[in-house]
């Protein structure tokens, strides 16, 4: 009876999830649609009939009154709506009979063979192409399956067509939620994917290679940290212990963490890695040290050493060869080639950024915290 009731429960559970999931993707696909057709309209009012941001602010003021507690309709949606739908105007998409039709109905614009380059965004056009077979596919396994909001954040951020496709892709197979998808951003995540400089190639299995130096990016952003000059290594580690969750964002998918000051004995000796976690995709082991300044080529062998009693007292059979990252504020990066130069474990070197560090084109014009402290001992009475 128990068994059987147990069995029934997570069949109920699983159909109203799925039936959650799929009214939320129509709604959302619903939407998508609705804010593109306002555009396109919007877009041939502004161009035909030479409106300015007058009328567009009456309208919005309007729809306000005309439909009491609407939303998502101010001067500003309005404006993104437009320059969404000019962005994709490629894809003629209606509402009519979005019921009844299937995705390929709403594509009555196809792709032309010899197009010029700069007709119809031909840029993102030919990315689309790259990675899906047809444009019915994009709408229907990319484009309808994330937000406006996360649309809008891709058409600002993104410079490059591959770039925005790349962070489609992402949010739709991680489920990444809008603030994720910013950090994910602002961390830089498609240009620092695959930088992290490694020994991979000599120390790893050719089979898991690639994968491992996916897995890892050159350079990661800590924004949720603030650390002072005279802060060191165990302020950082136990600052990101208390946001585990936002660092194994910040750090990438599948990992799973093990613990901190993760204890090694060798012999009569004991050892402590700063942050132990597992990759479920490499199914290996990862240590990370954590170094508040600039590299030095003693770490690689200290790190040498943490793998090899990894690989010898810790990792599974089934498991592959431990990874060790060394995290460090700064590196030089013909000193970490020759350090992992004879070197036969995998490790690799990447840096970081706090949220108190300036973007490069402030540094200099604002005053930094030593700075700042001294104008404030000096106007002291």
């Amino acid at each position: 009876m128990e068994k059987d009731y147990s069995i029934f429960l997570g069949e109920i559970k699983t159909q109203i999830l799925q039936s959650r999931y799929k009214a939320a993707a129509f709604v959302n696909r619903e939407l998508i649609l609705l804010y593109f057709q306002i555009g396109t309209r919007l877009s041939q009012k502004i161009r035909d009939s030479k409106w300015g941001s007058k009328v567009v602010l009456q309208l919005a003021s309007d729809l306000q009154l005309e439909l009491k507690g609407l939303r998502g309709f101010s001067y500003r949606n309005l404006m993104n709506m437009r320059v969404f739908s000019d962005e994709y105007s490629f894809l003629q998409l209606s509402t009519a009979d979005v019921e009844n039709k299937p995705i390929g109905y709403f594509v009555t614009t196809p792709i032309q063979p010899g197009e010029k380059e700069g007709e119809r965004n031909n840029l993102f056009l030919q990315s689309v192409t790259a990675e899906f077979e047809s444009l019915d596919l994009f709408l229907k396994n990319a484009f309808f399956n994330i937000s406006f909001t996360q649309h809008l954040l891709l058409l600002n951020k993104c410079k490059e067509a591959k770039e925005r496709l790349f962070y489609m892709q992402k949010t739709i197979s991680h489920q990444w939620t809008v603030s994720i998808l910013e950090h994910q951003l602002a961390s830089g995540l498609y240009h620092n994917r695959g930088g992290l400089q490694n020994n991979f190639n000599n120390a790893l299995p050719p089979a898991l290679q690639k994968h491992a130096v996916d897995a890892f990016k050159g350079e990661y952003l800590l924004d949720f940290i603030r650390l002072e000059e005279e802060d060191d290594e165990r302020v950082l580690e136990n600052r990101i212990v208390q946001n585990i969750k936002k660092f194994i964002l910040s750090i990438g998918h599948d990992f799973a963490f093990m613990g901190n000051q993760y204890r090694l004995k060798i012999d009569d000796e004991e050892f402590f890695i700063d942050l132990l976690f597992f990759h479920r995709k490499l199914q290996c082991l990862v240590a990370i040290e954590l170094k508040h300044g600039k590299f030095k080529a003693e770490y690689a062998g200290k790190m040498n050493l943490y793998l090899s009693a990894l690989d010898e007292y810790v990792k599974q059979e089934h498991e592959n060869p431990s990874i060790g990252i060394v995290l460090c504020k700064s590196k030089n990066s013909k000193v970490v080639e020759f350090a992992f130069r004879d070197l036969n474990k995998a490790m690799g070197v990447a840096t970081f950024k706090t949220s108190r560090e300036l973007p490069s084109g402030y540094q200099g014009i604002l005053p930094n915290s030593e700075q700042l402290k001294k104008v404030l001992d000096d106007d002291k009475p």
